[in-house]
């Protein structure tokens, strides 16, 4: 297969989706990887390390898309993008369909098959490739929280873990999964008093047993959210319902019961956001002040971290990569389940419910896809 790596061109993304040493084992596996200039710099990825790697060095998107078979991204196609995808042509990488309805409508036009990394699952029902990323952001949350609560940053001017004889900051953490469990953890560890808040009964008794004493595993009501933000010095929100929308758990009328200053990180922004107020942001404007609160809504966070972010990343996506470029996407598809929950669409038809419900689309199971196919 003739697999395509593309450079990044979000704003302030720095990541790439490839490491040289993930191209060799493609290129070794018989494949040929075709590389876009400077695509891996942001990460510290010169060209010379992709050659020496074995994939070829392009210099425009439009030859990687005019010849790749699956092409490689981290974030969604933009607009400048469009017109080169091909009908037939694999999307690998992160797509967040039900964040944008725009998007959603584009890639139905072009016709493409679009395997999201946020929805693949495995054998326990884990995101292995959103967890990754996961890791990254729900630690940058705590640490992006404590930041903006410096009054010169607009923040109440709160230490996050006090000093002796000074209380330190309250942390409102929503949800208790990857993500909210990375920032309760590091927000513990620099000392704020935290409440982790999740729906799962299970969950909760698990963090109990695994979290600092200093982190309080609360189940999550809309009383609790109510009673515990007004209190808060800073709410993290990290909520994920597997490819579909983020329900939206701070009002804008509970806004304005809250502190003066305090800090809200919607991490679940690349699914619409689970503040009422949210709004997408980048790391070069990041925040933006409702009702004298700050938030920081970057819709991709682990991009402030590439090296980090890209070694992660392709730890979980490369064996995926080598599955789809050895089997073809169908083949791949019918072996693991886990990578057919991936496949969010095909030839125009969307293969993932909760995208279909997002935007009230038709929504055709991908075991019917696939059967249509053998009978072709």
């Amino acid at each position: 297969m003739i697999i395509g790596i593309l450079k990044e061109i979000k704003a302030e993304e720095n990541r790439v989706c490839l490491t040289p040493a993930g191209a060799e084992v493609l290129v070794k596996g018989g494949h040929r990887v075709l590389v876009e200039q400077h695509a891996g710099a942001g990460s510290g990825f010169a060209d010379p390390l992709y050659a020496a790697a074995g994939a070829e060095l392009m210099t425009t998107p439009a030859a990687i898309y005019g010849q790749a078979e699956m092409i490689m991204h981290v974030k969604e196609p933009l607009p400048p993008e469009y017109e080169l995808i091909r009908e037939g042509q694999i999307l690998f990488t992160y797509f967040h369909f039900a964040a944008s309805e725009a998007l959603t409508r584009e890639m139905m036009a072009r016709k493409a098959v679009c395997i999201a990394y946020e929805t693949i699952t495995d054998q326990r029902g884990a995101l292995p490739l959103l967890t990754p990323m996961s890791e990254v952001a729900g630690r940058m949350a705590a640490q992006e929280a404590a930041k903006y609560l410096e009054r010169s940053q607009g923040g109440r001017g709160i230490l996050l873990g006090g000093v002796p004889g000074v209380a330190p900051a309250m942390v409102l953490v929503l949800g208790g999964g990857v993500v909210g469990t990375e920032a309760a953890r590091i927000a513990s560890g620099l000392g704020a008093t935290v409440y982790l808040l999740d729906t799962s009964l299970p969950r909760l008794r698990h963090l109990a047993e695994t979290m600092p004493k200093n982190c309080i595993p609360l189940m999550s009501s809309p009383a609790t959210i109510r009673e515990l933000a007004r209190k808060a010095d800073a709410v993290i929100g990290a909520v994920l319902l597997p490819g579909a929308k983020a329900p939206k758990l701070i009002s804008r009328e509970l806004l304005k019961t809250m502190k003066p200053g305090a800090v809200l990180v919607d991490v679940a922004i690349d699914q619409g956001g689970c503040f009422e107020t949210s709004r997408p942001t980048t790391h070069d404007q990041p925040v933006f002040t409702v009702d004298g609160l700050l938030h920081y809504c970057v819709a991709n966070m682990p991009g402030a971290v590439p090296l980090t972010s890209t070694l992660a990343l392709t730890n979980a996506t490369l064996p995926y990569a080598v599955l789809l470029a050895d089997k073809g996407w169908q083949r791949a598809a019918l072996d693991d389940p886990g990578i057919g929950l991936g496949v969010n669409m095909v030839a125009g038809q969307v293969t993932c419910q909760a995208v279909a419900v997002a935007f009230g689309l038709a929504y055709t199971p991908l075991g019917a896809v696939l059967a249509a196919g053998s009978e072709t």
